[in-house]
């Protein structure tokens, strides 16, 4: 399975995407009913994101590889702010039903995409988790990289091979591959 970055092209595939989902999402609310309004927040400023940022920096523990925090969310859909740091063991990830695109704020870090987890357990019905990744693809990350991971392929940021990451990922249900 190839693993690749998103072009400036494929880019903007991907805005048209986060278009429609939040034009769909109140057709979707509507008919699922959410249980609290809390439960679709369909817009973030620039400032709300700073102020995430600012607040993940002031809150994240020492031994917290990565401090998330919910931005905006529809139906199937979410898009989190994640502050990751290097230097805490942290997990390596399978998603068995969605995809996700990481989306460089601030920051480089190292991503590892494909390979196998290492010490892999269920952490819920639908993901993975593991120590680490055998083999994969490694790729330095930096402001203003994309990139996607289909649903099924782990992934992970290596601790001990980058700095601070703030990404901005997007999860997307059963991603057609």
């Amino acid at each position: 399975m190839r693993h690749r970055y998103l072009t400036l092209r494929s880019l903007a595939r991907v805005s048209c995407v986060l278009g429609l989902v939040v034009l769909a999402s109140p057709l979707q609310a509507g008919a699922q009913q959410p249980s609290a309004a809390a439960a679709l927040r369909l817009f973030a400023s620039a400032g709300d994101i700073s102020a995430m940022i600012a607040k993940a920096k002031a809150e994240r523990k020492p031994d917290q590889a990565n401090f998330i925090q919910p931005v905006v969310k529809a139906t199937g859909y979410t898009l989190n702010l994640e502050y990751r740091v290097a230097g805490p063991k942290a997990a390596a990830s399978v998603h068995e039903k969605e995809a996700e695109i990481f989306f460089v704020v601030e920051g480089s870090g190292t991503a590892v995409t494909g390979g196998t987890l290492r010490d892999s357990s269920r952490t819920n019905p639908e993901n993975l988790s593991g120590s680490a990744i055998d083999g994969g693809e490694t790729r330095k990350l930096a402001k203003g990289d994309v990139l996607l991971v289909p649903e099924g392929v782990p992934h992970w940021f290596d601790p001990t091979a980058g700095g601070t990451l703030v990404l901005l990922s997007l999860h997307m249900p059963h991603w057609a591959h």
